[in-house]
């Protein structure tokens, strides 16, 4: 269970992240509407795919999810700008952090859910 709903996690990131690499149309006019300018799209696209991979190596998935994390504190920002709040990224955030908790003992150990007894 818990591999399946990584994979779906990183198949989105991965996704978004290679659709703005190649520039596809709804990426870049998506971004532009926003406010970003076109020629940045793929920048933003090779840093989400450097992010997303560093999330999926376990030994630097703490690194990747911060990052992660920093790519969608910046969409938010971005879209509070435009005057188009979505919570989607936020949402997104808690669901990279849960995985990782969810996969990671690392993880567990700094953010106990329960108290120590």
């Amino acid at each position: 269970m818990q591999a399946a709903f990584s994979l779906c996690l990183l198949s989105f990131l991965l996704v978004d992240a290679l659709m703005k690499v190649a520039q596809a149309e709804v990426s870049v006019k998506g971004s532009t509407d926003l406010g970003w300018p076109a020629e940045q799209v793929q920048t933003i696209g090779i840093l989400l795919t450097i992010f997303t991979i560093l999330y999926m190596i376990p030994r630097t998935a703490i690194l990747g999810a911060v990052l992660i994390t920093a790519y969608l504190g910046g969409a938010v920002a971005v879209m509070l700008r435009a005057g188009q709040f979505n919570p989607f990224p936020i949402v997104f955030g808690i669901v990279v952090w849960g995985a990782l908790y969810l996969l990671d003992a690392r993880v567990r150990s700094v953010i106990p859910l329960r108290k120590a007894e």
